[in-house]
């Protein structure tokens, strides 16, 4: 049976982080993350671990996503970013029947010292799986890590990718690293709508958000600089 198309993946995956409860919307007040940046809504893709058969779902469309945007045979190994994505990165690697390596944030001062927990081969083409992508910041210290120890790291893919922040993708591509995603904040805000399940009012106000978050973050007291 072929794998559903780019749109269907994206749909599923925007409704499992609204029915599961991964996505969450303000009550009463903004959230306001460690980088001082507000938000109308919160991404808890971490939460998605705990839910077998929308994992199972999840997984299936990475691999699939995986197999039609980079092709396996482009992958001779998985790496997951210390912490939320090392279990997809298993999960993804046990599909895929690939090696597996995590990368740490910074190297361990103590034993190998290492950076990357796992057999990296020299010249081993490393795909990078993380849970969610705001700008791409995060991922540039995973990609360099890999780099540095002699892997190939072209690619990176997520769950859920904002892309709301006008850097986007292009933090990555400067690096040389495809961004690839389930789903998107968009795909998100398309599925509640259509759902009629939640406050039109929030929805606004998540929409506002998505088109201008450095203004709807200092109209409601936080930070204006881009994306940690």
């Amino acid at each position: 049976m072929a794998a559903p198309d780019k749109k269907k993946i994206a749909e599923d995956t925007a409704r499992i982080y609204l029915d599961t409860g991964a996505v969450r919307f303000m009550t009463d007040k903004p959230f306001i993350f460690t980088s001082g940046w507000a938000s109308p809504v919160y991404n808890d893709s971490r939460w998605l671990i705990s839910f077998p058969r929308e994992r199972t779902m999840l997984m299936d469309y990475m691999a699939a996503t995986i197999e039609r945007e980079i092709g396996r045979d482009k992958i001779d190994a998985v790496a997951g970013g210390e912490t939320a994505g090392i279990p997809f990165a298993a999960w993804v690697a046990e599909r895929l029947n690939l090696p597996m390596q995590y990368v740490r944030k910074k190297a361990k001062g103590f034993g190998r010292g290492a950076q990357i927990e796992g057999k990296l081969d020299d010249g081993q083409r490393v795909l990078l799986v993380e849970d969610l992508a705001t700008d791409g910041k995060s991922k540039v210290n995973f990609v360099e890590a890999i780099r540095k120890a002699g892997g190939h790291c072209d690619h990176c893919i997520v769950i859920f990718f904002y892309d709301i922040y006008p850097q986007g993708k292009r933090i990555l591509g400067d690096l040389g690293v495809s961004l690839h995603q389930l789903t998107t904040w968009w795909d998100v805000l398309a599925v509640a709508k259509a759902s009629d399940k939640f406050d039109r009012g929030m929805l606004a106000e998540v929409e506002a958000f998505m088109k201008d978050p450095a203004g709807w973050s200092k109209a409601h007291g936080g930070a204006s600089e881009a994306a940690e």
